[in-house]
């Protein structure tokens, strides 16, 4: 099968997939939410500003692709909760086909009554929408195609002689529409044009805004760079089909032009340090430390580990997109 078909089957297989089955955040991986409350809590208020953009509605879809275990969420609510109204207006919709996670999110944001959709086409159109997703992106099965003298192949899994799973190459050329130009390897992520096309769909019929938050390049196409994690180490992709994260770079340059060909409004990508400076990670910080000096140390060692671009502030990125009509997004 292709990496795509792999990294699909290892991550969303219903009986034996990794998300559905064994979710390892925290152990097999930590992310943003997890590093620091401030992430979330600023990302619930760029929620609520982006609300009064469009004309503070009675009603508001807040939508998060890849909950989680609903850390992001959690935080981002509490502190959209001092902005007046805004609380008041959410439905909130979270976009998790895992049981597993689904029945932990239902017990800890009970209070909030969420309702679970299957992905982003089930979001409801009869009133605005923010989206919010973290790390969810690089998640997108991921097409390889690698170049064998003049002409390019893609790479596929399969089976050795010893029954161990190995990288190869398909015989058939690959198809011209099917790889960006380059050289060596490429990634696909045939999922970022069905991300696109689905938000398209739904700004036709609504206003709204979508934030994408994950690692991957700006400038360039990502190359191969499949990777696996366990218990917070990184391992051989073929190694534990099914007990691991697999993870591939998003290639944010190509999801902001597609979004733009789509005639849809696109702020970024933006580096997310700069991205949560702007939204006052800094005032935040200062905040908490003052009213728990104890957790000082711990609070700037979390905002540092996000904004600094020697660790996360620099290699993830920040991208909106949204309906034409509205004002260019907060933070960028």
């Amino acid at each position: 099968m292709n990496v795509g078909a792999y990294m699909n089957t290892c991550l969303h297989d219903p009986k034996q997939g990794y998300y559905a089955t064994r979710p390892g955040l925290g152990q097999d991986f930590i992310t943003a939410p997890e590093t620091s409350q401030i992430f979330g809590e600023l990302l619930g208020l760029w929620a609520a500003h982006e609300w009064q953009q469009m004309g503070s509605p009675s009603r508001i879809s807040l939508v998060e692709v890849g909950p989680g275990r609903g850390t992001l969420m959690n935080d981002a609510l509490r502190a959209a909760s001092s902005v007046p109204g805004f609380a008041a207006a959410i439905d909130l919709h979270l976009v998790e086909p895992s049981p597993v996670l689904r029945a932990m999110l239902a017990e800890k944001l009970a209070i909030y009554e969420p309702t679970f959709l299957d992905g982003i086409e089930a979001i409801p159109t009869a009133n605005p929408f923010i989206l919010l997703s973290n790390e969810w992106l690089d998640c997108l099965p991921a097409r390889q195609f690698v170049k064998v003298g003049d002409d390019w192949h893609e790479r596929v899994v399969g089976v050795s002689p010893t029954e161990d799973l190995v990288f190869g190459l398909a015989v058939s050329e690959a198809e011209d529409d099917e790889i960006a130009i380059g050289s060596g390897a490429v990634e696909v992520q045939s999922g970022l044009e069905i991300l696109v096309l689905g938000l398209k769909k739904l700004l036709d019929q609504t206003t709204g805004r979508a934030l994408l938050i994950d690692y991957g390049p700006s400038d360039v196409s990502p190359g191969d760079t499949l990777r696996a994690y366990k218990d917070g180490g990184q391992i051989d992709p073929l190694a534990m089909p099914g007990e691991c994260d697999l993870t591939v770079d998003v290639d944010f340059g190509r999801l902001a032009r597609l979004a733009e060909k789509s005639g849809l409004l696109v702020s970024g990508p933006a580096p997310q340090g700069q991205f949560l400076l702007a939204l006052g990670a800094e005032a935040r910080l200062n905040q908490l430390a003052k009213a728990e000096p104890s957790k000082g140390q711990e609070l700037y060692e979390g905002v540092k580990k996000l904004v600094d671009p020697a660790e996360m502030g620099a290699r993830f990125k920040v991208l909106a997109i949204g309906s034409e009509a509205l004002p260019p997004s907060a933070g960028f």
